[in-house]
């Protein structure tokens, strides 16, 4: 009783989720659209484009507002209304209409974009718009109405609104004076006092939407990480999982000989002579009695391989000497690491005697 209490309780720690994400999780997640991101990032640096162009194009967009309302006034009042020229007026309208709002839409499309860049990336996904049913699941859309995450958004949200409202109260209780003024003045006066403090409003408004938002950042990063974390028994799975996919398994192979022909290749200088086909075959010999009692082979290889053998030997002034058949045989018969076999002393010992000949006469 007491062994079941205890296989129970393991197996309940082990299903706790303490452990990081894998690369591997984060990966796949990626590709689904589930990253850390914060909306208030995006919405507050659209705004921020957004009130930039205004500010850089707003003489522009006010003369050709009113040289449309000058056209409309002055033109179109006088023209005959027929199906034709119905057609000319609204086209008209709507070209110096796009024509007025296309700097800010230009812009805003552009701060859309660097947000979302600057949070995540290059990031495009077709998962979000695949059908799922627990997106119309009820209970699943009660737990997420009633959930942490929708409370923790709903105050957020309410902050915010009582945040900007009072600092736009303050703003305007500072220029309230000024403002019962302008129902003495003209117009034009008019419309410049409201359209300068409206900017002043909305710059306020914008920074403050910007410090908010590096907090936001912040916790949709933590919350992203803690809804990430994973069971050492997930770990255990995913593991078991990436053993059988053939794609992981070769990328593995590819790694593991990646590593084994540069470990290789760095042996190659050390070397006393390497024996070639001289196209095919490279085989590293070494005669040091401190390490083994016969030579040993450092290093071997084929086709590309002995190719760079021979440029690395090259490069270090190692002797290289020709003689296809011992080369074949060697590379046959021996590993990386072993000694020559007694078959083949004859042979290399006269290789060496030659090579040490000409290191004596050098």
């Amino acid at each position: 009783m007491v062994k079941l209490q205890l296989k129970l309780d393991l197996q309940f720690f082990a299903g706790e989720k303490t452990e990081k994400a894998t690369p591997k999780k984060r990966q796949d997640e990626r590709k689904k659209g589930k990253v850390a991101k914060s909306q208030d990032v995006n919405t507050a640096i659209l705004l921020l484009f957004s009130m930039g162009a205004l500010i850089v194009f707003g003489d522009f967009i006010l003369n050709s507002m009113i040289k449309l309302y000058e056209h409309s006034f002055t033109e179109f009042i006088h023209w005959q209304i027929t199906e034709n020229t119905l057609k000319q007026i609204v086209h008209e309208v709507l070209w110096d209409t796009a024509k007025m709002l296309a700097p800010v839409m230009i812009l805003a499309i552009i701060g859309g974009l660097a947000s979302n860049l600057l949070q995540v990336g290059f990031l495009f996904t077709t998962e979000s718009l695949k059908f799922d049913l627990k997106r119309i699941d009820p209970i699943q859309g009660a737990k997420r109405i009633f959930s942490l995450r929708a409370l923790v958004e709903l105050l957020k949200s309410l902050f915010k609104i009582v945040l900007v409202g009072a600092v736009t109260f303050i703003i305007i209780w500072m220029y309230k004076d000024e403002m019962l003024m302008t129902a003495f003045t003209n117009a034009e006066n008019a419309f410049d006092f409201f359209s300068n403090t409206t900017m002043i409003m909305g710059i306020v408004a914008i920074f403050i939407l910007l410090f908010l938002s590096v907090f936001d950042y912040a916790y949709q990063r933590y919350d992203f990480e803690k809804n990430m974390k994973m069971s050492k028994q997930d770990i255990k799975d995913e593991y078991k999982n990436m053993e059988g996919d053939p794609l992981i398994k070769s990328k593995r192979k590819a790694r593991q000989k990646e590593i084994a022909t540069r470990r290789m290749m760095s042996e190659v200088p050390n070397a006393d002579v390497v024996i070639t086909n001289p196209t095919h075959f490279a085989i590293a010999i070494k005669y040091d009695e401190t390490v083994a009692p016969a030579p040993y082979v450092l290093a071997k290889g084929t086709d590309y391989t002995a190719q760079k053998m021979k440029e690395v030997a090259k490069a270090h002034d190692i002797y290289m000497v020709e003689n296809k058949p011992l080369a074949r045989s060697l590379y046959q018969a021996i590993n990386i690491g072993d000694s020559i076999p007694e078959e083949f002393y004859q042979a290399i010992a006269e290789i060496l005697a030659y090579v040490y000949r000409l290191e004596k006469n050098v």
